[in-house]
C-alpha cells in the first residue's frame, strides 16, 4: 500500500538550500541522521503535464519522471512582501489563465516556482 511521497530536490549547495526551507520558507523537518534534514510538505498535489522527449532524470542508476517543484499559496503579493522581509527576491510575477506565478532563487542558486492558482485545487482531497 503506497503511504505517501518522498520528493527529491537535487542541490549543489545542499546544506544551505535545508536551511532556507527550515528557516526561511519555515518547513518543519527532522533529522534522519548528521544533520540531512527531511521536510514535513505542506498539502500537495500532482499535476501531469504533456511533455515532448527528454523529461527524465537520472537518480538510483534508473531514468525516473523528471519534476518541476512549485509552493503555493493564497496570495501571491502577501507572499511575496512577506518572503522580501526575509531578504528573499522573487522575479517579475507573471499572470497565466491557471494563475499568478514567480520564481523563488535558493541560495544554490536553483529557482523554484511559486503560484496562487486560480483553478480549482486537489488539496482539500489529501
Amino acid at each position: 500500500m503506497i503511504t505517501g511521497v518522498h520528493f527529491l530536490l537535487h542541490s549543489a549547495d545542499a546544506e544551505a538550500d535545508r536551511a532556507f526551507f527550515r528557516d526561511v520558507l519555515q518547513f518543519r523537518a527532522i533529522d534522519a541522521g548528521g544533520g540531512w534534514l527531511i521536510f514535513a510538505l505542506p498539502p500537495a498535489e500532482l499535476g501531469i503535464h504533456p511533455a515532448s522527449g527528454g523529461v527524465a532524470q537520472r537518480d538510483a542508476e534508473h531514468d525516473l519522471a523528471g519534476a518541476m517543484m512549485y509552493v503555493m499559496c493564497d496570495d501571491l503579493q502577501s507572499t511575496i512582501k512577506s518572503l522580501k522581509a526575509r531578504h528573499v527576491e522573487c522575479t517579475e510575477v507573471q499572470k497565466a489563465e491557471w494563475g499568478l506565478t514567480t520564481t523563488i532563487r535558493l541560495p544554490s542558486g536553483m529557482l523554484i516556482g511559486l503560484y496562487e492558482p486560480r483553478h480549482p485545487t486537489a488539496l482539500a482531497l489529501g
